[in-house]
């Protein structure tokens, strides 16, 4: 470094110190490999709150944002807040209790599940030596539907850093009063009110909280589309419903260290993060397949991760193969998958009724994990090779709806 920059860097960092204040960013950075994160830390007078391992990317609280000038001159290449996520809302029409004796994947059998034949293509592959990350909030591990289906996860929110730290951001959920109070005429008659009944949820702790069963409910649909693969729970959402982008990204570079070959991502967020989109690449180029859920708001504006390339985007349909009111749509969608009424697990041994492409996601999510145990390679294409086009049952979303929906079966039988 020349005597000129390094007076022109000390003059910045001078500058930036004298406007610091008793105010506190948490700044996401990432440096090059030659940059010094002690040298950073103290020329921006922050402090180093958490780390990506290998990636070159920290959590800092710093008092003042550094310029882009400043940035590079310190060695930073990318530079943003850390931002909140909060998961999407959903309808939940109601809990059941199954009566003693029930198998525990009873669900398997539902509509929904056999309008995609899932249960068909257990014949070719059940998903056996496959590991699926589902990064999401706590999941019930003691549940009967999930117990042989989990691996060893981690939970980022008990583990994550004193001072961490991000800032608010506008949530962007989903609770549709009109089909919250009843079930689908048409996969009603799957319930048998005499060896099963709905339950009231008011004593269940925990049971209002927004996070409670979305981890539970997304597991148990991994667990019977793909029941010998084994799920990795990946907690970064607390108990409202909240995450980061810096703990998400360090949830999807975990995942990979960990041997996961399938990531369910069933969360979303409106700002294009170059954090959260380098963590997706890193996946990407270690032949990682990553899914994620459209989102619940009616609209073609493109969430993340879903929006990055290469990601399995799903959104949401019902048993008439039609657009699931609520679903995003547009040239980021992949595949669609059933979202509406969908059957799973939910915390305490319980199981639930549920709408939302958050559930959608992890049926493509389970698929892929079929594929990829027969075959390491063409994952993607052969989920869309095996997708029933339904674009004559949406005329308003032609080419807005990806491959279709998809046929399980179609994607794992062999040609």
């Amino acid at each position: 470094m020349t005597r000129r920059r390094i007076f022109t860097l000390l003059v910045l960092i001078f500058g930036l110190a004298a406007q610091a204040s008793a105010a506190s960013y948490p700044l996401i950075i990432q440096i090059t490999p030659l940059s010094s994160i002690t040298t950073i830390v103290s020329a921006l007078g922050g402090t180093v709150v958490d780390s990506i391992p290998g990636a070159n990317t920290y959590l800092l609280n710093v008092p003042v944002v550094p310029s882009s000038t400043i940035a590079s001159l310190l060695g930073i290449q990318v530079m943003e807040l850390n931002t909140g996520i909060t998961l999407p809302g959903f309808v939940q029409v109601g809990v059941l209790a199954a009566p003693p004796g029930t198998p525990p994947d009873w669900y398997k059998a539902q509509p929904s599940m056999l309008l995609i034949r899932s249960a068909n293509a257990l014949t070719y592959s059940r998903g056996r030596g496959v590991v699926v990350a589902d990064i999401n909030s706590k999941v019930d591990v003691g549940h009967p539907a999930l117990i042989g289906h989990l691996t060893s996860g981690y939970d980022f929110v008990t583990n994550k850093p004193s001072g961490t730290s991000a800032l608010n951001q506008s949530s962007s959920s989903f609770v549709d009063q009109s089909s919250s109070s009843f079930v689908d005429q048409s996969s009603s008659s799957f319930v048998d009110q005499s060896s099963s009944s709905f339950v009231d949820t008011s004593g269940i702790l925990g049971a209002g909280n927004p996070a409670y069963s979305h981890g539970t409910l997304c597991a148990g649909i991994i667990a019977v589309v793909a029941p010998d693969s084994m799920i990795m729970p990946l907690r970064a959402f607390d108990d409202q419903g909240s995450a980061d982008i810096f703990t998400l990204a360090k949830a999807i570079r975990y995942a990979v260290q960990q041997g996961a070959q399938v990531i369910n991502m069933s969360f979303g967020t409106l700002q294009n993060s170059q954090t959260l989109r380098s963590a997706v690449t890193y996946a990407q180029e270690r032949n990682v397949i990553l899914v994620a859920s459209a989102g619940n708001n009616d609209t073609s504006a493109p969430q993340y991760p879903a929006a990055f390339s290469g990601v399995l985007t799903t959104a949401a349909t019902d048993l008439l193969d039609k657009k699931a009111s609520f679903s995003n749509y547009g040239s980021v969608v992949y595949v669609d998958a059933p979202g509406t009424n969908i059957f799973s697990s939910y915390p305490g041994g319980y199981y639930s009724v549920a709408s939302g492409t958050s559930f959608s996601a992890p049926v493509i999510a389970g698929t892929a994990a079929l594929i990829r145990s027969l075959n390491a390679a063409g994952v993607a294409n052969s989920i869309a090779a095996g997708a029933i086009n339904i674009d004559s049952q949406n005329p308003d979303y032609v080419h807005q709806l990806g491959y279709g929906r998809i046929d399980v079966l179609n994607a794992v039988e062999p040609n």
